[in-house]
Order: C-alpha cells, then structure tokens, then sequence
C-alpha cells in the first residue's frame, strides 16, 4: 500500500448553506450522514471527521449518537461503528475546525471545497490525489449539506474539487455517496495499475 505523506481530514458544513431558493440556512443532522461518512473516513484513514453546526440542539443530537457508540454497550454491539465514530468530532464553525487542525497537525489546512459546478480554481482527482500522496500537507475536504456551501465558504476555499461525473445525465448525489467516492478518488490504493 502506497504511503501518503499529507494528512486528510473532512467536514461537513450545516451552516452557512443555501438552501433551494438561495437563501442561507442552518440543515440538520442527518443519521446517516453521520454513521456513513464516518465509516468511510475510518476507511480511509481519514484524520478527523467534522460535523459542523452551530445549534446546540444539533449538536447534541450528533452527541448523543455519538456517544452510544463509542460507549461501553455500543462497542460491544458494533464493534466497527465505535471505531469508526472515533474520528467524529463536533465543531461550531469551519474555523474552529480549522484552528482544530492546525493543533493536531502543526499546520494551516489547505480548504478543499466539494461542489457539483466547475470553478475557476477545480482541480481534478488525479491533481489532488498527488499532492495528497507526495507533498506533506494538512488537507481539509469539506462537503456541504441542503443546496451547496455559501459563495463565502467557497470563496475561502483554496482548491475547488471538479464535480462528480456519472455515465448518465442526472447528476446529484446524497454527500454521503459523494464523500465515499471522493475519498476513493483521492486516496485508493491504485488498482487500475
């Protein structure tokens, strides 16, 4: 298995997100996202995984599951869900996460935005995937939830992954599907070789 010399965390932005109308809203929590996208980052060797939402009452809904799984009765019922709710963590704001980051790593993450549009500043997977496995960074992939990440956020971002592209014409994906095969993308032992 080929070594990879960045360190790869993800988030999952609740807020400030758009919602169909274009106004700027705060979504839920949903389970799944959080059992699915853990168990993929888990995976992957994902440092840490971020669920980001300012309400209290969201957070403590993700706490809660969180910590049923990671306790004593959850381990031993599911031993691979506690594992992987390990890497989950609950942040307020990506800046939070961001200043997370730099205390586990020592260094500023380099903001890596998902969306399904084309930027000016997309980089394709096979672009990432080698800066991920050959410069040593501190890379942060953050998915938004609703109708997409705010212009501010995406603004922040420093690289714009490309979208996801299907054989078919419709393309929207639940961000739980969207982070497993990012994360395949990026980080997968080439098997194609």
């Amino acid at each position: 298995m080929k070594v990879m010399e960045s360190k790869v965390f993800l988030a999952l932005l609740h807020y400030p997100i758009y919602n169909k109308d274009g106004n700027k809203i705060t979504t839920t929590i949903t389970n799944l996202d959080l059992h699915d996208i853990s168990r993929a980052g888990k995976s992957y060797n994902v440092e840490k995984y971020y669920v980001v939402n300012h309400l209290k009452s969201q957070q403590a809904l993700v706490r809660k599951m969180r910590d049923y799984w990671v306790s004593d009765y959850g381990a031993s019922y599911n031993s691979n869900r506690h594992e992987a709710f390990m890497i989950m963590e609950i942040a307020n704001t990506l800046d939070e996460v961001i200043e997370d980051i730099k205390k586990r790593s020592g260094k500023t993450p380099r903001l890596i935005a998902t969306d399904a549009r084309e930027f000016s500043n997309s980089i394709t997977y096979k672009d990432l995937r080698e800066k991920i496995f050959h410069e040593d960074e501190s890379y942060l992939i953050i998915f938004g939830t609703g109708w997409g990440l705010s212009e501010e956020i995406m603004k922040r971002c420093d690289l714009i992954l490309e979208p996801i592209y299907g054989r078919g014409e419709f393309n929207h994906f639940s961000v739980r599907s969207a982070a497993s095969i990012i994360l395949d993308r990026l980080m997968a032992d080439q098997w194609w070789e």
